[in-house]
């Protein structure tokens, strides 16, 4: 895709702003044009980019919006990252993440439809929540092991995965389609688990906090990927993968596969202050659990030559360092 005309929705969030970094760092040469929603889009993880991005503004759950700007445009290629992805929130607005998942991926879709350039490559990140409750026997999940969403967000996923499913196959929409399990790294918000211990404990540090910590449930099993690892694997998946098929994105390795328990205990081991306790109560736990999400990516990895190079430990370092900046400036 080198010399192409690249679209990322959603470029201001956690993996929208990690893959224009990427891009701009190993192809150069790419036009990169994003998406912000006026004066609504923090613009604090892009700072370091915002000059090199033609950015437009567009809410693409607006279907008038998001056709003109890809009408004017005509990308070659789309990373479809504007979502709302934090679980905990769609219990109590599930209208409005069905609006921004669903009804936002479908404005895309519709938008390259409508173009007429049906050569444009949309790359559709699902979620591995998309599983949800999986029992252990029946692991690793497999691109067709049943889905069995568990709560509203998941539900929204699996719909935005399969209308890019049915604009294939009704219209012959070039749509990559992965399902990403857990990644992290810096720039993630503190309302998801790793970045939220982070936080506090960045906040114990400051003396900002006392020793103790509150935390959700922790014993869920995830298979860990950091995100620049992650945005690479999607831009392979955009030069190599079929379209059309579900493809299983993260790593699988055993050392890369921990508790939610097992990261906060490692986090607290790295900080300078001893001593430091947690507990889990009522207002950080959710109404379901998602026990296991461990995957078989060989079929990605096979497809692409991709394999995640940076560690767990790692992770949770470059996080731990994020929080400490983020605490310090003041957050």
């Amino acid at each position: 895709m080198q010399n192409k005309v690249v679209l990322i929705t959603g470029a201001t969030g956690f993996v929208g702003s990690h893959m224009a970094d990427w891009i701009l760092t190993h192809h150069p040469m790419v036009q990169l044009h994003a998406t912000k929603r006026y004066h609504l889009s923090k613009m604090d993880n892009v700072r370091q980019i915002e000059e090199k991005i033609i950015w437009h503004d567009c809410n693409v759950t607006d279907p008038i919006a998001t056709l003109k700007l890809i009408d004017r445009i005509r990308p070659d290629a789309i990373f479809h990252f504007a979502s709302e992805s934090f679980i905990s929130p769609s219990w109590d607005h599930p209208h409005h993440y069905m609006n921004v998942n669903y009804n936002g991926t479908l404005n895309i879709l519709e938008g390259v439809r409508a173009s007429g350039k049906l050569s444009t490559r949309i790359l559709i990140p699902g979620s591995a929540e998309e599983y949800g409750e999986v029992k252990e026997e029946d692991l690793p999940i497999q691109p067709n092991s049943p889905m069995n969403a568990v709560n509203p967000y998941a539900v929204t996923k699996v719909a935005q995965d399969l209308i890019g499913q049915v604009y294939f196959k009704s219209y012959g929409l070039q749509v990559v389609r992965t399902r990403a399990f857990n990644h992290e790294g810096p720039r993630r918000e503190n309302v998801f688990g790793i970045p939220w211990y982070a936080y506090q404990i960045a906040r114990i540090e400051a003396g900002k906090q006392d020793k103790h910590m509150e935390v959700g449930y922790l014993d869920d099993r995830r298979n860990f990927t950091h995100v620049t690892d992650i945005v690479e694997a999607y831009w392979l998946a955009m030069e190599h993968c079929k379209a059309g098929t579900p493809y299983l994105v993260g790593s699988q390795a055993e050392d890369k596969v921990y508790t939610f328990r097992q990261a906060l205990e490692m986090l607290i081991a790295m900080s300078s202050v001893q001593g430091i306790t947690y507990e889990t109560v009522a207002k950080f736990t959710r109404p379901t659990n998602v026990p296991f999400l461990i995957a078989d990516t060989s079929a990605f990895r096979e497809k692409t030559g991709w394999s995640p190079t940076i560690s767990f430990e790692q992770i949770l370092t470059e996080t731990l360092a994020y929080w400490r900046a983020q605490v310090a400036k003041g957050r």
